[in-house]
């Protein structure tokens, strides 16, 4: 009965299926496992808020759990846009390698500014291959873009934010305060997220798949962006059960209608850099007396302390600098450097956060403080480096007819297939009430 701390031990749910994603990291075990811990925190708050008698059994699916820290979603008669920008991805410095992330317009104009030439993947490589990797490393990220330089796993634990991280918990409890919970009649252990509102204020990956998650087992999950915001090539894996709205939060008007949803909300989920929200004026404590009741999570890229502590930062590029990459290029016998077959640090992340959240519920339903809870995708690098790998079945690769459900999903693009739930329990199945759908296309309202 407390506020979760670590993964749950194998023996603590029932694991069926086979098939795992061949790595030189246990990829497959912290898919099952993170997975899990949602499915434990959840029966944990079933049984405290008297929705069944007894704390209901977790179930796993290894494949789809797996499966799931891909994409989960297969478009029928029509394709998605790529994931990348022609300009990501990594390059071969003087001394190393460095990985640009430049889907955001923003960021790829900072990366350009820096070397001086145009968005052509040939011009971007000449122009790198003349710079030592950490030197343009600290020159883009001073410019406001996002890049990481290929470390090495040793190299990473000697680095001050490396330090920094490696001694943080995995989830940061703070801040802890007593919160009175919302009624929520409609609630039942068939549908225990039943009325619950969560205020989605996250981007790609991590948040989203937490708060699609929550949205699995009937939390009403509304995600504010700014106008015109949009993320092409995964808001049809992560939109799921969500409604998308947006908000100009320097904008007088726009700030208080978010003021007014803030205040109407169970749960806050954001993934802002450390700092940013104070700047647009919503600090802890302005955000405490706006919402007292509501539960709080938060993450960023590279931890909560440390001389890297807000700086931008995105799965892959922690791959690059946590020492990921660099190991798995040694496993792999490649010159390149060889990354996660998924990332699994955004999924894993995304899913504990989930978990956090039960958790800090779970711990106000039953009288206790409800502190909140500060994750980060260095932190799960940490974790995930210090896993075995014990997963058994056949190597996966692309997810097979029988993965998806049957049902047609008719998203905002258009018709498709989701991959079967990999998580169920016994009182209850999670699926979404609401298909993918595109960002901004809602009203910044709650429903009902």
């Amino acid at each position: 009965m407390t506020l979760l701390a670590a993964l749950p031990a194998a023996g603590q749910f029932r694991l069926n299926g086979s098939g795992r994603w061949r790595s030189a990291f246990a990829v497959t075990e912290l898919a099952t496992a993170s997975i899990a811990a949602v499915g434990l925190e959840l029966a944990r708050l079933i049984e405290t808020l008297h929705l069944a008698p007894s704390a209901p059994d977790v179930v796993i699916d290894q494949r789809l759990a797996a499966l799931w820290f891909g994409y989960s979603f297969r478009p029928d008669g029509w394709k998605l846009p790529s994931l990348w920008d022609p300009v990501a991805g990594n390059y071969e410095t003087a001394d190393g390698w460095i990985r640009l992330h430049t889907n955001l317009p923003h960021h790829r104009t900072a990366a350009l500014r820096v070397l001086g030439c145009q968005a052509e993947r040939d011009a971007v490589s000449e122009a790198i291959s003349h710079w030592q990797s950490e030197a343009l490393e600290s020159a883009v990220v001073s410019a406001g873009g996002v890049a990481a330089a290929m470390r090495s796993r040793a190299e990473w634990q000697e680095h001050p934010q490396g330090r920094a991280v490696a001694a943080e918990p995995l989830i940061d409890w703070n801040l802890p305060r007593s919160i009175s919970l919302g009624n929520r009649p409609q609630a039942t252990a068939e549908r225990p997220l039943a009325g619950l509102r969560v205020l989605d204020l996250t981007r790609v990956l991590a948040g989203p798949v937490a708060t699609r998650t929550l949205a699995g087992f009937g939390a009403d999950v509304l995600r504010i962006d700014p106008p015109g915001w949009d993320e092409p090539g995964v808001i049809a894996n992560i939109s799921l059960g969500k409604r998308m709205a947006a908000l100009d939060l320097t904008k007088g008007e726009d700030r208080l209608v978010f003021e007014s949803l803030l205040a109407q909300t169970d749960v806050l989920v954001h993934g802002y850099r450390p700092g940013a929200l104070d700047r647009l004026g919503y600090d802890s404590a302005t955000r405490r007396k706006l919402a007292p009741n509501a539960v709080e999570a938060a993450l960023d890229a590279y931890g909560w302390t440390g001389p890297w502590a807000d700086r931008r930062g995105f799965d892959s590029l922690v791959q690059m600098s946590a020492g990921i990459a660099d190991a798995g290029r040694d496993w792999a016998g490649s010159r390149d450097p060889h990354p996660l077959p998924v990332q699994a640090l955004d999924h894993a992340t995304g899913y504990l956060m989930a978990a956090a959240v039960l958790s800090a519920l779970a711990a106000a339903a039953r009288g206790e403080t409800a502190p909140s809870a500060r994750l980060s995708l260095a932190r799960t690098a940490e974790l995930l480096a210090g896993i075995q790998q014990t997963a058994e079945g056949m190597e996966l690769t692309m997810p097979a007819e029988q993965d998806y459900v049957q049902r047609t999903e008719n998203t905002g693009w258009g018709p498709g297939h989701r991959l079967a739930a990999p998580l169920n329990l016994s009182t209850t199945r999670m699926h979404w009430d609401l298909p993918a759908t595109r960002c901004c296309s809602a009203p910044a309202c709650w429903p009902g």
